[in-house]
């Protein structure tokens, strides 16, 4: 009896290191392989998770919806779609990027050049003079230069989105000539080449989170913000401000990134697909874009705000002005990248 006992102990025992040593197998080839990204699910398959900061009726966030229509048309990738901060600020989401726990983002070059300095040359005030202009810079080759640098940081720069042209409001005065900026406690980005532009003007600017803006202008905490038009009415500025200027101090591009570590993973007609949707939905998104800013300057007016438009007079006032800001962060920002730029500008303008 104890001899079949430990014959029946010993095959339990075996049997029970057969199974576990079909587990060591199994795990063994998962780490023989590529490395599994945190966007994948059990089955393999691939999700992309876009965030965004502004809300679901922005024209960013159609044109993310655009981006999402191509990829799954042509792809097995799945792609979930955040709006109004849901994951983050734009930093927050950039960090995330790096890490492979995000996918996608798509911030205004300000806080990009929290990771590569050079983007602030699109923070230069009064830079570009049209949206032609602007088209034909960021298509050339001293821009799409500078979206090849984000994989230095672990990111993949796709695309330019836009944001627009930023115009400043207020609830003090309107704004016509550059005497008005006078005093002015005027919100603006955490961006230093911004702070120092709007000293220049003669402008009080205070740096504050965008989350924490309204309730700032509906306490009088700050006098006026800049935004483009359409961010000016889907947040509801009109609310809180009375006075709206055509400043068009900052063209304001977005980027469209990704995550170095997911798009590494794609095979390479998976990143061909993305790379075209995020041409294509930019586009789409652009020409969304233009036509809500002509919308929503009249919204605004219908809403009573009073217009003001500056004459080009006082325009080249205002960029004379600011001259000493740019010369101060030149270097910072980098010659060579600022130079490049500007003669883009001239080149564009010329023809």
């Amino acid at each position: 009896m104890k001899k079949f006992l430990l014959i029946l102990s010993l095959s339990l025992l075996a049997l029970f290191l057969v199974a576990c040593g079909g587990g060591d197998e199994e795990g063994t080839d998962n780490q023989n392989g590529e490395n599994e990204s945190a966007s994948e699910n059990e089955g393999g398959e691939k999700t992309i998770r876009a965030g965004i900061g502004l809300n679901s009726d922005h024209p960013q966030y159609k044109g993310l919806l655009k981006f999402k229509e191509l990829v799954e048309a042509e792809t097995d990738i799945t792609v979930e779609t955040y709006h109004s901060g849901q994951l983050g600020d734009d930093r927050s989401m950039t960090e995330a990027l790096q890490l492979g726990t995000q996918e996608v983002t798509i911030p205004s070059t300000a806080p990009i050049a929290n990771f590569v300095p050079e983007f602030s040359v699109f923070d230069i005030p009064f830079l570009f003079p049209s949206e032609e202009v602007a088209d034909e810079v960021l298509a050339g080759d001293v821009a799409q230069g500078l979206l090849e640098k984000l994989e230095e940081k672990d990111l993949v720069g796709l695309a330019y989105w836009e944001n627009g042209f930023r115009d400043l409001t207020n609830s003090v005065r309107p704004v016509e000539t550059l005497e008005d900026f006078e005093g002015l406690k005027i919100r603006t980005m955490e961006n230093d080449l911004h702070l120092a532009a709007f000293k220049e003007l003669g402008a009080n600017p205070t740096p504050m989170a965008f989350t924490e803006l309204f309730t700032a202008l509906q306490q009088g905490t700050v006098d006026g913000q800049e935004n483009p038009y359409a961010t000016i009415y889907l947040e509801n500025f009109y609310e809180v401000q009375d006075y709206v200027s055509d400043t068009h101090h900052v063209y304001s591009p977005f980027v469209f990134l990704m995550s170095k570590q997911f798009y590494d993973g794609l095979t390479e007609e998976e990143q061909q697909v993305v790379r075209d949707a995020a041409k294509e939905a930019g586009e789409h998104q652009i020409k969304l874009n233009r036509e809500a800013n002509e919308k929503y300057l009249q919204s605004l007016q219908d809403e009573g705000m009073e217009f003001t438009e500056i004459s080009d007079e006082e325009r080249q006032r205002m960029v004379e002005a600011v001259q000493p800001a740019i010369d101060e962060f030149k270097d910072d920002i980098g010659a060579e990248t600022v130079e490049g730029i500007m003669e883009a500008v001239e080149n564009a303008q010329s023809e």
